[in-house]
């Protein structure tokens, strides 16, 4: 999945014989803890041929724990869903419930939209 030449600082050669590549290092944002975390909830529709789905946006940190939470909430939910773009998709109307899921949870959440 890593290939050499990914994530090199824009230098193609270099004549200096000790030179070496400057890699940018993997900045994994530190996930605040939930306390820390203002998350919306709201029901969506648009460019989803009419199939409602609920949206979790505003999360802040890495994608490897916005995926554990969306994985913790798709199971209590019973329902499928994925984590993408810095929000989380559960199928179906659950709204209310994710909600209650992440205040056990220890997050802040609010309902948004209508």
């Amino acid at each position: 999945m890593t290939k050499k030449h990914k994530g090199r600082s824009g230098i193609v050669y270099s004549t200096d014989p000790g030179y070496e590549y400057d890699y940018e290092k993997d900045n994994m944002e530190e996930t605040p803890e939930p306390g820390k975390q203002d998350l919306r909830v709201s029901i969506d529709r648009k460019g989803r041929k009419g199939k409602t789905v609920t949206l979790v946006t505003g999360f802040k940190g890495n994608e490897d724990d916005l995926s554990e939470l969306a994985k913790t909430l798709k199971s209590r939910c019973g329902t499928g869903g994925s984590a993408k773009d810095m929000q989380i998709i559960i199928q179906g109307d659950f709204c209310d419930k994710v909600i209650d899921i992440l205040k056990r949870e220890g997050y802040k959440v609010k309902r948004s939209g209508g």
